[in-house]
């Protein structure tokens, strides 16, 4: 059996959201070990998901990407809201994502989202806004690498990107004259989560297929997708998917 579905980019959010919190590696996370949840926009559904109760997600955000004419202090509040860490499924107050990531362990998870993706290579990128310090991923790779961690990458097929990431990161490292702030690109590796793994995850036995992208009337940036499989789990998956369909913008948006 086939299905079509559309979705915008919040619904893609929101599904991507439910299959990190389905993945095996943080279920066993969150029973037992550290769970690490950086701050981002697909980041903000994911602690939702997890947490099982609503955020103000503009204000689990550092960097974003917005239309150059947008005031963003219009739309995002000035006291963001802190890092969130859990040990055994509990919030730790004390720990923040960096703090958290010195603290972390073999089969201990760290959730960061990405900015650009090369969905056949299993490549992300993050972008790195400022001079010297690396941003988040700069500081946390080393300690999520070096005790074995899991790094959990969620991220839109909206992000997927043209050129290869790593020509790309070699590009920008050869700029010294730039205009208009040109930020750098950090390529990471890890367990990437799109809308496909989110569904392939949710219901076994489905195969998701990435068949188009943009529209219109708030689809801009949004992904079709094909669902193929037994009549049964295709149609729990459809189910789903317009339960998830309606889901409201990150944030309201008036020229």
């Amino acid at each position: 059996m086939q299905a079509n579905v559309v979705l915008t980019v919040s619904e893609s959010k929101r599904l991507i959201a439910k299959g990190v919190a389905a993945l095996p590696c943080v279920k066993r996370a969150l029973q037992k070990g550290l769970v690490v949840i950086s701050t981002g926009t697909t980041n903000a559904y994911v602690l939702e998901e997890i947490l099982g109760k609503t955020i103000e997600k503009a204000a689990y955000v550092t960097g974003r990407t917005t239309p150059a004419n947008v005031r963003q202090s219009d739309y995002f509040p000035k006291k963001r809201l802190h890092d969130v860490v859990l040990r055994d499924g509990k919030i730790v107050e004390e720990l923040d994502r960096y703090s958290g990531a010195n603290e972390l362990k073999a089969g201990d998870v760290f959730i960061k989202g990405a900015n650009a993706l090369n969905y056949d290579r299993k490549i992300a990128g993050v972008t790195i806004g400022g001079p010297g310090s690396g941003g988040t991923v700069g500081a946390v790779m080393g300690p999520i690498i070096s005790r074995r961690a899991t790094l959990v990458i969620p991220v839109g097929l909206e992000k997927l990107i043209a050129h290869d990431i790593i020509e790309i990161v070699n590009v920008l490292s050869e700029g010294d004259e730039l205009a208009n702030h040109v930020p750098t690109l950090y390529p990471v590796t890890g367990t990437i989560v799109t809308e496909i793994e989110a569904l392939e995850t949710l219901f076994p036995g489905l195969r998701v297929l990435h068949v188009a992208s943009g529209g219109v009337l708030g689809a801009e940036a949004g992904v079709r997708l094909l669902l193929c499989g037994d009549s049964e789990v295709v149609a729990s998956a459809l189910k789903l998917v317009e339960s998830i369909q309606g889901e409201p913008p990150f944030l309201p948006y008036e020229k």
